[in-house]
């Protein structure tokens, strides 16, 4: 037999995703910027010291990537916001967020 929902009924299954919803609303996820990447070997890491300069594979003006709990989720550009460093939102992926290193 089947049950027919009644509006009071469907209301209250609303109520009851929106309440599951706004739980999800306040969870903190990991947030990552990557400027590049690059592949050293063990001795190159053993010679850093302050100072040193480590090349990344991107070149200047390219957009950096955000990553959200290890899913792409944005690209962005680098700004100074006085003395810190921030990043301008260019593109939002829509398409679904890549894996991160596909």
């Amino acid at each position: 037999m089947s049950e027919a929902i009644t509006s009071d009924g469907a209301a209250a299954g609303a109520a009851i995703e929106d309440s599951r919803l706004d739980s999800l609303l306040d969870m903190t996820l990991p947030v990552t910027v990557e400027f590049g990447r690059t592949t050293m070997t063990i001795q190159e890491l053993l010679a850093l010291e302050t100072g040193s300069v480590i090349q990344l594979d991107r070149l200047m003006g390219e957009p950096v990537e955000i990553f959200v709990s290890d899913r792409k989720l944005a690209e962005a550009e680098v700004v100074v916001v006085g003395d810190h460093f921030g990043v301008r939102i260019t593109r939002v992926l829509t398409d679904g967020p890549a894996a991160r290193g596909a």
